[in-house]
């Protein structure tokens, strides 16, 4: 599904995490985490339930910030910037969230059509209305326009959320856990629709998951957060070959290894 975009060697990162550390009271969730996204790539990050995948790219968008390090987004530190650069630079990055945040008592296409609204008062509504339809139709939403959220599915429901977070043409995409909670059959379908809309937007994108069908499917890079760092990355067949053990058992999903040893030995404390 996934082509693998032209060199990275000599490209510059549009987001780059140097050092990355946060802690919420006394847990430390990132210690020291090292991250590059390129353009035009998807790159996945895997990991464990609670190991931090959200929190590493909600430092991303400026949802926020951390204790030591920097987070580096089109070339500027998002810690410095101040309110009205932080959110020029967050017009330019659509996020995806995985509870898809859709309201409730609007139809799909006036979900879709809020940002819009938001940021682009210069648009007329015909101009709204032709913006909404053709992000609607990039995630084949178009025929449930006029319904609202709790007269669809849970997949349409992340495929409305999709659209919502790319109607300003953004160059960067963040997913959080885009498949969780959906049989593998829509999840399949969400894959292909991200896919197809970074290849259509020619978009940067992160996606955040502990699906290893979907990270095949989507990356062409693949980075594992382990105990607050990046321990691995590398393509999809780099990742499935690799001798690291805890990557290994991470995924296979075998229930011994590196990473059950360690939470029995941290239970027997």
């Amino acid at each position: 599904m996934s082509e693998t975009p032209a060199s990275q060697q000599t490209l510059e990162p549009l987001v780059e995490l140097l050092g990355v550390e946060k802690a919420f009271g006394t847990q430390k969730v990132l210690r020291g985490v090292d991250l590059k996204l390129f353009e035009s790539e998807t790159l996945v990050v895997i990991g464990r339930s609670g190991s931090g995948k959200s929190v590493t790219i909600k430092h991303v968008v400026g949802l926020e910030a951390p204790d030591r390090g920097q987070v580096l987004v089109f070339g500027r530190d998002m810690a410095k910037l101040s309110r009205k650069e932080r959110d020029q630079a967050r017009l330019r990055m659509g996020y995806l969230f995985q509870s898809s945040a859709l309201l409730n008592w609007m139809t799909i296409e006036e979900n879709v059509e809020l940002p819009l609204l938001e940021h682009r008062a210069d648009l007329s509504a015909s101009e709204r209305r032709q913006l909404v339809a053709e992000k609607l139709k990039l995630v084949e939403m178009e025929a449930a326009a006029g319904k609202y959220p709790g007269q669809i599915s849970g997949g349409m429901k992340k495929r409305a959320a999709l659209a919502r977070a790319i109607v300003l043409g953004p160059r960067i995409i963040l997913y959080d856990e885009p498949t969780s909670g959906l049989d593998p059959v829509i999840a399949r379908t969400i894959d292909e629709v991200i896919a197809n809309t970074g290849k259509t937007l020619k978009a940067s994108q992160v996606v955040v998951t502990h699906d290893m069908d979907s990270a095949y499917r989507v990356g062409h890079r693949i980075a594992m957060l382990y105990e607050g760092r990046i321990i691995a990355s590398g393509t999809p067949e780099e990742i499935k070959s690799t001798n690291h053990p805890v990557v290994q058992q991470f995924i296979t999903g075998s229930p011994h290894g590196p990473i059950t040893d360690g939470l029995l030995a941290q239970n027997k404390h």
